[in-house]
């Protein structure tokens, strides 16, 4: 399914606005991101009046890319000091609250990450079918430290997924402030992009920003997982197919 344009669905930056201090509140603690468990969700005080739309994430790629990682960036977590193999299947609660552009309605987005190690999916053969029974969206990981990986996507995206699957797809490449160790070039991204029309958002391991580091992509996830239901419920007409050279890679530095 084609990407939306960025900025049409939700307002963007909005988490960086007045105005959304009082919802970001929420998933905050000491300026910190709060850890949310799988029954848990934020405080709403009723005046509020804001509904909280569910998600399935399965984020996929070869080991050692850093899908535990961004699993743990995504959410505020401590990020893993050491790589260590996934030995089944780990989930990850994220709340992030966006405000629609044309009703100015604001929502609380809450994605459940699924990360599956590599081995535990070659040794099992349910592991992979439960990561993508009623999945909503795929991450598509590759590390710019590592070209195979990389090289890989576009087998990794034809094996999990049909043509026909109703999935929004984002392809995150991590470890990209490694600049120095850098395999993959800015122009093999750009035309990973044309070819597949997939957004590719890069993932640096500063976590200086804090919201600011995590908002492209959880906004584009946000929003293209909105307009996807809404065009199922048949309320909006369907995103035009980007055309090549068109997509635009998103560097969180």
């Amino acid at each position: 399914m084609p990407s939306v344009v960025p900025g049409s669905v939700i307002v963007p930056n909005w988490h960086r606005c007045a105005e959304s201090k009082e919802f970001f509140s929420k998933i905050l603690h000491k300026r910190k991101r709060r850890k949310f468990g799988l029954l848990e969700a934020p405080v709403l005080p009723p005046h509020m009046n804001v509904d909280i739309v569910r998600y399935k994430i399965f984020i996929s790629g070869k080991s050692g890319v850093g899908k535990t990682a961004l699993a743990a960036r995504l959410a505020g977590h401590d990020i893993p000091t050491m790589h260590y193999e996934t030995t089944g299947i780990e989930t990850t609660v994220v709340f992030w609250p966006v405000r629609l552009r044309e009703s100015g309605r604001v929502l609380f987005f809450r994605f459940q990450l699924w990360d599956c190690g590599e081995n535990a999916l070659r040794r099992f053969d349910h592991m992979l079918p439960s990561c993508k029974e009623q999945v909503d969206a795929i991450l598509f990981l590759f590390s710019f430290t590592d070209h195979a990986s990389f090289e890989d996507l576009s087998n990794q995206m034809a094996r999990i997924t049909e043509p026909t699957d109703r999935i929004v797809k984002l392809v995150v490449g991590t470890k990209f402030d490694l600049f120095i160790h850098t395999d993959v070039t800015e122009s093999e991204v750009n035309r990973f992009q044309e070819v597949w029309g997939v957004p590719v958002f890069c993932m640096g391991g500063d976590v200086a920003g804090g919201l600011g580091e995590v908002a492209p992509l959880l906004n584009s996830l946000a929003e293209n997982l909105w307009h996807q239901d809404c065009t199922a419920a048949g309320s909006v007409p369907p995103p035009t197919q980007t055309e090549p050279g068109d997509a635009t890679t998103e560097i969180m530095v």
